[in-house]
């Protein structure tokens, strides 16, 4: 096939991905299971129109897209999360994975013409549940928050620990003489490799951002990719748990207040749904339909007995000294959804040639598929029968999505300022700013500053300024004046005149002295210092030159401090507006204070 011809199965597969997506959404179907269904249905055993019984190359595919949801997975909690919710997920992902595994594998055992070792290895393979297939169920539910991140710290840590577990049973198949202790020795040894890897790069990766400056804000999502590959491979080229060190590096990323984060999570949630897609994908082509008619009943029962018995009983386990009551129990139980993982894991006996492992491939494809219908449709109501369920979503998203911002037509732009430039120790009130723009934050350190008139530049500040796009082609100028100057150094303010002494104006705002909401001159005074912009439309209070105060805008008062705020107090008297009156009071205030 020329190269052409591959980029356009990619985007035919792609798009029949997101379209599946879209028939899942509306039918409330779990979208995995019909990326699964789309890929068995082109497969080999199905329309063949794609070939592909290549097993190295799925497993080499799906260690690369789960260490992509993982990393996702990782930045998108962050630690501070995590952290009320460590013990109880940790204690999930070790013995509540271990549990269900045990059972799982000794039913198997029963069903089964597999000896114990291998039926434990089954076990193992189906044990995880899945972070992919976890965090899709989250985002569109309800549960409460305690519960949900909950379900999301033991979806990221429990995938190193079903795949050691199905390593060491292989390894004990396989290795004469191999027995319990080298296999809790390859748990410690992998999970204690996975966990100094993944810390180090973490805090080595924050560092790097927060003192680099790269040249486009596009770069940082590159960094946060370079970081991943670091800490994934470090990690297993030291024998350690790639897996476990791409999480602990995400949960970093995410806990901090990197440059860009909106950008990187945004950019890492799309990589996720596209590997999540591609992995799914590449394991429905591996499933041939004819082959499943073989264990259909027994693997139907074992999905059912690791469902509705053993995930439940391990949660019950695991949680025994944690403060969960015995409903949180039940939902922390019912929501062990399978996914793409226990399909990867079923590959490596296939690729390690060990017994009947084909008949576990198959095996897993029903305890993956009934695990993601039964529970995935069932999860929701079953929460909200047992009181679990709140009005608000498990994991909220961001208060404003910028996609929401660009659509309503305007930007957020991210100033960095350096210790050279020359709006260092500027207030914010001389900025500058237009009126359809607006300082929203500045970010100090680990601190979101909300800024104020009076507040001042500090070198290392980043300010975030909305603005809107009739306006952006001022934006560039503004920048470079914040950058190099000059900035025009005005003579202190004389001291305002007793009321008596100044001689109160008020008309109307004459359109050749200039713009409203940036005046330089009123009245043929100079404007030495702007207070306050009005945003609802044009119009300033100003510091004129000789001591007194300007209202601006459709008419322009002038006078002395308590003049204005007599002149302002008798227009909040009128009917006016919401917005109005709050410019108003806003102007009463602000000549209070000078």
């Amino acid at each position: 096939m020329t190269d052409g011809g591959l980029i356009l199965v990619a985007g035919a597969l792609l798009a029949a991905g997101l379209g599946a997506s879209l028939v899942a959404e509306r039918l409330r179907l779990p979208g995995l299971v019909l990326f699964l269904g789309v890929g068995m249905a082109i497969g080999s055993d199905g329309a063949g129109w794609i070939e592909f019984d290549n097993y190295e190359l799925a497993r080499r595919i799906g260690v690369i897209a789960l260490a992509l949801i993982l990393f996702e997975g990782g930045l998108s909690a962050g630690f501070a999360e995590i952290r009320p919710v460590l013990r109880p997920a940790i204690s999930l992902a070790i013995i509540g994975t271990v549990g269900t595994a045990v059972i799982t594998g000794l039913v198997a055992a029963w069903l089964f013409d597999f000896s114990t070792l291998e039926s434990l290895l089954l076990g193992a393979i189906v044990a995880s549940t899945d972070s992919a297939a976890i965090f899709s169920l989250l985002r569109g539910s309800t549960l409460r928050r305690k519960l949900a991140r909950t379900l999301e710290g033991e979806a990221g840590l429990n995938d190193p620990v079903a795949v050691l577990l199905v390593l060491g049973f292989i390894d004990w198949i396989q290795k004469p003489g191999y027995g319990l202790v080298d296999m809790a020795w390859l748990l410690v040894r992998q999970l204690g490799i996975g966990l100094a890897v993944g810390v180090a790069i973490g805090w080595l990766g924050v560092q790097a951002f927060n003192r680099l400056r790269l040249a486009s804000t596009g770069l940082y999502p590159v960094a946060s990719i370079c970081l991943a590959a670091l800490a994934f491979g470090a990690a297993d080229v030291a024998h350690g748990s790639g897996f476990l060190a791409v999480y602990l590096v995400g949960l970093a990323l995410g806990s901090a207040a990197i440059p860009a984060r909106q950008t990187v999570t945004a950019f890492h949630h799309g990589m996720a749904w596209v590997a999540q897609i591609a992995l799914f994908l590449t394991l429905g082509l591996l499933v041939f339909p004819s082959q499943l008619g073989d264990v259909a009943f027994e693997g139907t029962i074992l999905a059912l007995v690791m469902a509705i018995v053993a995930r439940p009983l391990s949660t019950v386990v695991a949680t025994l000294f944690s403060r969960y009551s015995m409903s949180e129990r039940l939902v922390l139980g019912w929501a062990g959804l399978r996914g793409a993982v226990p399909v990867v894991l079923a590959t490596f006996p296939v690729i390690a040639h060990v017994p009947h492992s084909q008949e576990f491939f198959n095996i897993t494809f029903f305890a993956v598929v009934i695990s993601t219908v039964l529970q995935g449709l069932t999860f929701e109501p079953f929460a909200h029968a047992l009181g679990a369920t709140t009005d608000e979503p498990a994991l909220p998203g961001p208060l404003v999505e910028t996609g929401t911002i660009r659509r309503l037509g305007a930007d957020v732009v991210e100033f960095p300022v350096r210790p050279s430039d020359a709006v260092v120790g500027r207030r914010v009130r001389e900025l500058g700013l237009p009126r359809d723009a607006l300082l929203n934050v500045i970010v100090r350190g680990d601190q979101a500053l909300p800024p104020r008139g009076s507040t001042r530049i500090e070198a290392g500040d980043r300010l975030h300024v909305l603005l809107r796009r009739e306006v952006a082609h001022h934006f560039p100028a503004l920048i470079e004046h914040w950058r190099n100057g000059p900035w025009e150094e005005h003579a202190p303010r004389r001291p305002a005149l007793r009321g008596g002494q100044v001689i109160f104006t008020a008309r109307t705002w004459d359109e050749r002295e200039g713009d409203p909401g940036m005046p330089e001159t009123v009245g043929g005074v100079a404007v030495v210092e702007h207070l306050r912009t009005r945003r609802d439309q044009a119009g300033a209070l100003v510091a004129l030159e000789d001591g007194r105060y300007a209202i601006t805008g459709a008419t322009v008062a002038i006078g002395s401090p308590q003049q204005l705020q007599a002149y302002g107090r008798r227009r909040l008297r009128i009917p006016c507006p919401e917005a109005e009156q709050a410019w108003w009071q806003e102007v009463i205030g602000a000549v209070a204070r000078t």
